[in-house]
């Protein structure tokens, strides 16, 4: 199994934290930002859309991370990180659909306005704006929270890793951000998982931008 994509990419660690969940053997190959090789031929040939993360499972390739987070609990995580029940595991592939179409887009727009743009070129006023529309996203999941431990119900699962991956840096941002208890709790449990700790829990410095 390989998976192509530079570890301080959140969509490549989500697909990280999964195999570590899982306890499965992977093959990374730094690709994308700093590292390049995504304009390759070879490259193009696995992924046509020449982003990260892709994954290599046999004759199996895969893009787009949430569709490998799920494949990776279909295929070996079944009552692990894939609910058994299928109307549990509709409610977590429902918190992961949110993630990307709710909180990535204003979630991205923040980390690159407040911390890879350099200094001098970030506007104070639109860090402001887009934390703000961050905390409205994020008080969804405490909501959430306030009904249940985990997104997708009584036990974690897949549903808690895409929305779950971002939250190490909403959390170390320079940022202000609401009050939003049970969304803390929630990082807390997911900050004594083993796996957490080692893929999402890491250092984001070099992506930081230098006047």
């Amino acid at each position: 199994m390989r998976l192509w994509g530079r570890a301080t990419s959140v969509n490549v660690q989500k697909v990280l934290w999964a195999l570590a969940e899982l306890e499965l053997d992977i093959e990374r190959i730094d690709a994308g930002g700093a590292y390049g090789g995504l304009d390759t031929d070879s490259y193009g040939a696995k992924n046509p859309n020449r982003r990260v993360p892709t994954l290599e499972d046999d004759d199996l390739v895969l893009w787009e991370s949430n569709v490998i987070v799920r494949y990776l609990s279909s295929a070996y995580g079944r009552r692990v990180l894939q609910p058994n029940e299928p109307k549990q595991a509709a409610v977590a592939d429902q918190w992961m659909e949110w993630m990307q179409t709710t909180l990535s887009p204003v979630f991205i727009a923040l980390f690159w306005e407040a911390v890879r743009k350099p200094p001098s070129q970030r506007s104070a006023e639109r860090v402001a704006q887009l934390a703000d529309e961050a905390g409205r996203a994020y008080a969804i999941l405490d909501a959430r929270l306030a009904d249940t431990p985990w997104l997708g119900g009584a036990s974690f699962s897949m549903g808690d890793i895409p929305a779950g991956a971002t939250l190490y840096r909403w959390f170390t941002m320079d940022i202000s951000r609401p009050d939003l208890p049970r969304l803390a709790e929630w990082y807390d449990r997911l900050s004594r998982r083993p796996a957490y700790q080692a893929t999402v829990m890491t250092s984001y410095d070099a992506l930081r931008g230098f006047d």
